[in-house]
């Protein structure tokens, strides 16, 4: 949809922003307690070797099954939470009086009602189908990572604002500046 292109264009406005499929990555790193807990639910085929995740092989798995996916949610999003919420604080006690988090699965986790206001990131499915078929990602696992998501149709109609994020860098970064105008 383009959530990484727009949280560039903020930060570079001067925003704070917590991206947390980053903070995911950082969870899942060599000596993170949730490596042990995705062994231990997944199994050693999901390791490249000793503590490397092989997030490929993972994501096959958990996209391959809403079960093996749910056990994954259980491990990671609690994390994830505490996480985002943390930094959240900590602007909040450093005087910052706005910053955004990047939540892909905000409404599927329900996160939210913790934040003040909602803008959604989109773009059509095909523009969406060719960014992520240039990431080398086959129509299969496409499909089932949008399966696994709401529409984006039904997250627009809940936002507060949207970003159609299909044209120029300029024409995105326009649609930031309206809905972050300078501090």
């Amino acid at each position: 949809m383009g959530k990484s292109t727009v949280a560039d264009c903020l930060l570079r406005r001067g925003e704070r922003v917590v991206d947390t499929d980053a903070l995911a990555r950082q969870f899942v790193e060599p000596g993170q307690t949730a490596l042990e807990e995705i062994r231990r639910a997944f199994g050693a085929e999901v390791f490249l070797s000793g503590e490397v995740l092989d997030r490929k092989t993972l994501a096959g798995v958990v996209f391959g099954s809403a079960e093996a996916r749910k056990r994954l949610e259980n491990i990671l999003h609690p994390r994830i939470r505490a996480a985002w919420k943390a930094e959240v604080e900590q602007w909040r006690s450093a005087g910052v009086w706005r910053g955004v988090v990047i939540i892909p699965l905000l409404y599927e986790t329900g996160a939210e009602a913790e934040v003040d206001k909602v803008v959604c990131v989109g773009c059509s499915r095909e523009v969406q189908t060719r960014r992520l078929s240039a990431r080398t990602w086959t129509f299969e696992q496409i499909k089932q990572r949008n399966a696994a998501q709401w529409p984006i149709e039904k997250k627009m109609d809940l936002a507060d604002a949207v970003i159609w994020n299909e044209s120029t860098m300029e024409v995105c970064e326009d649609q930031c500046a309206r809905l972050f105008p300078a501090q």
